[in-house]
């Protein structure tokens, strides 16, 4: 392998395993917010019970997000030096601001959700949790600014220095809401939602099926459930919402989606399939028309297609078709399975059919998956270009490192990532084994 494709490579399992942690932290504190809010507006205990346990968790995903992140920005000054000077303006602000306001923001309360349950007031808790939501959420727009401006940028121009030209703001708001952000960060949200709800579900029918805190199972899926549908449905909207906007500023990016090559015709969508890129040809199950209507309410409208745009320009065509697909594939999948969630908790088989619970344990991998996916295509479907008309990959890297340093950091990363992983899976097993700790109430109730 090339020095380019090892540090591609080095990044993408770099970043792809830290975010196994952030859709998580997003998702549950939004469902902090809505059992403690629950409990203060309820006094049920249940409640309280349910918001103890799922902070325990939040907390320790929170802890491995942190640890997995730190080892991306050092791969800015080390592999992609070039592109740290390119882009260093425009990602220097929204990371910035990243750090400033919303990780200090969701850190900063972390303790007194953690640790401030006896000491400080319920409704001072209840704005911790608020704040460590919210702060999870804001954390995610920045990061989300900061890859969309590579996609589509805007609010900036170039300038020359003497270590080559940059890019360098103009506009702070045109470079925020840049073109495809508000769309992006739309889908960020719902894949982190989803992560949540399933997550929640996994373990909440685990305990059912093993017949052990069946109150706080139940009413922690019926909450899970909703959210999971709501999410999965407005996945599916965000992602045609954004698959537009791919339409008008990266056409490239949208064929290599559907394997479409013809440079200017009408364009139908696989429901699955395989591109052989050296025939330009794809084999597989299509319905004609539908990528044209999806894109412009039209069967017979052209879509711009790879020939349109030189070899050199085109990304990995397959591999961005298939990604993409396998995405849109789980993505209808878990509509599917909340739906019969929902169906399930108003008939009552929810809880009790054994075949259904063991599908949510298991169900908890399938957001994840979907969002690596779709994580993987948006960035592969970027290729050749690291900022998108801009700059190249292959222009964007450090002129002084060599494959052997990229294959040594890449063997201890990977061994540090594999002791990071078994320990937060040890971790995550022992807090579930022991459970929600029973409130003073049910304590109490339980001895008389």
């Amino acid at each position: 392998m090339d020095y380019e494709l090892l540090s591609r490579i080095q990044f993408g399992y770099t970043v792809g395993f830290h975010y196994i942690f952030p859709p998580l932290s997003i998702g549950l504190g939004l469902f902090l917010v809505i059992m403690e809010g629950t409990y203060l507006k309820t006094k049920n205990e249940l409640y309280h019970q349910m918001t103890r346990f799922w902070v325990k968790i939040f907390g320790l995903i929170f802890a491995l997000g942190v640890a997995s992140g730190i080892v991306m920005e050092f791969q800015f000054g080390t592999n992609w030096a070039t592109y740290s000077r390119f882009v260093g303006d425009v990602f220097g602000s929204a990371l910035a601001a990243e750090g400033i306001f919303a990780f200090f923001l969701e850190s900063g309360f972390l303790a007194i959700l953690l640790f401030g349950w006896d000491k400080v007031k319920p409704r001072t808790h209840f704005f911790a949790t608020i704040m460590v939501a919210f702060g999870a959420h804001f954390s995610a727009i920045w990061i989300v600014v900061a890859n969309s401006w590579q996609q589509t940028p805007a609010g900036h121009h170039i300038v020359e220095t003497a270590n080559g030209v940059r890019a360098e703001i103009v506009d702070f708001w045109q470079v925020v809401f840049n073109p495809s952000f508000l769309d992006r960060i739309s889908h960020v949200y719902m894949g982190a939602w989803q992560a949540g709800a399933f997550f929640v579900l996994s373990v909440s029918a685990f305990y059912l099926l093993r017949k052990k805190h069946i109150d706080f199972a139940k009413a922690s899926m019926k909450i899970a459930i909703v959210i999971a549908l709501f999410s999965s449905v407005f996945q599916l909207i965000t992602g045609h919402w954004s698959a537009d906007t791919v339409a008008e500023t990266q056409p490239a990016k949208l064929a290599a989606f559907e394997g479409h090559y013809p440079a200017e015709a009408p364009a139908g969508a696989y429901l699955f399939g395989w591109v052989d890129e050296e025939n330009e040809d794809v084999t597989g199950l299509e319905i004609p028309g539908l990528l044209s209507f999806l894109v412009h309410w039209d069967t017979d409208e052209p879509v711009t297609g790879l020939q349109a745009f030189s070899k050199e320009d085109r990304p990995p065509v397959n591999l961005v078709f298939q990604s993409y697909h396998i995405m849109v594939s789980i993505g209808m999948l878990l509509i599917a399975l909340s739906v019969i969630g929902i169906i399930g908790w108003r008939t009552g088989i929810l809880f009790t059919n054994r075949k259904l619970l063991w599908i949510f344990v298991f169900s908890v991998l399938l957001p994840q998956i979907a969002n690596q996916l779709g994580w993987f295509s948006a960035e592969v479907g970027r290729q050749p270009w690291i900022v998108y008309g801009l700059l190249r990959t292959k222009d964007a890297l450090s002129v002084s490192i060599g494959e052997g340093h990229v294959w040594l950091s890449m063997a201890l990363f990977t061994f540090i990532y594999i002791l990071l992983f078994i320990l937060f899976i040890y971790l995550l097993n022992e807090k579930i084994q022991h459970g929600p700790v029973e409130t003073k109430a049910k304590k109490e109730g339980g001895r008389s």
